[in-house]
């Protein structure tokens, strides 16, 4: 099969579920939002609630604080969860670009879905960084994040463009898996940042299905060996960010003594590190990395993938 030919094809789901570029552009143009109908104003972070569900935030087991601390260990969780979608997006938005760029004329709704998907990447990032802004004048304590953006990005984007789109897609579906899993009907939530949630999982729902198509483009005009080749080089991006995600527990750490103005022991310390690795690990490797539309779409490559992310690596995350 060519790639031009690939293109223009639907792709069927794990749950049957078939995608095309003209429908994906149709929903995405019945959802598209602004970021001042979410943000700013009086649409305000409430402080005194948590952001984020406690199968991602991890904080009840933590039984060393009490529930003022655990609730702002959740924020703080919260802060990065939406700085680090936004740190990932930066990459995403010139893979997405340099990917539509040699194709701009193979098919139009293709042209259009992922420039829409671009449009809408950039909005993201600049949701994110309204974001983080009322965060900081709200919770008056500074979180570190991972980054700079700019060396992930040149990090993650030196593998090949297969990888890359494996790790894309590990995202999208990761987002749908915490909104609709944890976040939509947990009403302990803010509603602000729930609400943050909702707009960007409306959008990344449609992402989910272009970069489906896109993986499966990309694979076309690859060799069985390019294709192992790049689901390696989808695991050396997974522990690479795996890395970055134990820096960014000791950074939540950090700024949990600093907010607080407690010192952890020792114990203390060692158990707020593994307990928040392990949950980071979780949020944004195994939650993606185990996803059965994701796991889906490795088969379809290479069958044997899937039984090893399913029996020797997402086990690690999960």
């Amino acid at each position: 099969m060519t790639m031009a030919t690939a293109t223009k094809q639907k792709t069927t789901t794990a749950n049957g579920a078939r995608y095309s570029y003209k429908d994906t552009l149709a929903a995405s143009q019945k959802v598209n939002w602004k970021i001042e109908d979410i943000i700013g104003g009086d649409k305000r972070l409430d402080f005194s609630m948590p952001f984020m569900p406690e199968s991602l935030a991890c904080v009840q087991a933590m039984d060393f604080l009490n529930a003022k601390e655990k609730r702002l260990l959740n924020q703080i969780r919260g802060h990065a969860y939406l700085a680090i979608f936004g740190l990932v997006e930066e990459l995403i938005l010139p893979f997405v670009m340099d990917h539509t760029r040699p194709q701009l004329d193979a098919d139009d709704y293709q042209t259009r879905a992922f420039l829409q998907f671009a449009s809408e990447e950039a909005k993201h990032i600049h949701l994110f960084k309204r974001f983080c802004e009322e965060f900081k004048k709200g919770f008056q304590s500074d979180c570190a994040v991972i980054g700079p953006p700019s060396e992930i990005a040149k990090a993650v984007l030196a593998h090949h463009p297969l990888s890359v789109a494996l790790v894309i897609l590990h995202i999208e579906w990761m987002t749908q898996r915490h909104y609709l899993d944890s976040i939509a009907d947990d009403q302990r939530l803010d509603a602000q940042f729930k609400n943050l949630l909702k707009h960007h999982w409306m959008e990344e729902s449609q992402h989910a299905k272009l970069d489906t198509l896109m993986v499966e483009s990309l694979a076309a005009g690859c060799t069985e060996q390019e294709i192992e080749a790049a689901i390696n080089g989808y695991l050396e991006i997974g522990g690479f960010l795996d890395g970055g995600l134990k820096m960014q527990t000791q950074f939540d750490m950090e700024a949990f003594e600093r907010v607080t103005g407690r010192t952890l022991t020792g114990d203390e310390r060692e158990q707020f590190m593994a307990i928040q690795h392990q949950a980071n690990r979780w949020t944004y490797l195994g939650s993606g990395m185990s996803h059965p539309n994701f796991l889906a779409t490795v088969e379809r490559l290479m069958p044997a993938a899937r039984k090893r992310l399913e029996e020797e690596v997402a086990p690690i995350f999960c």
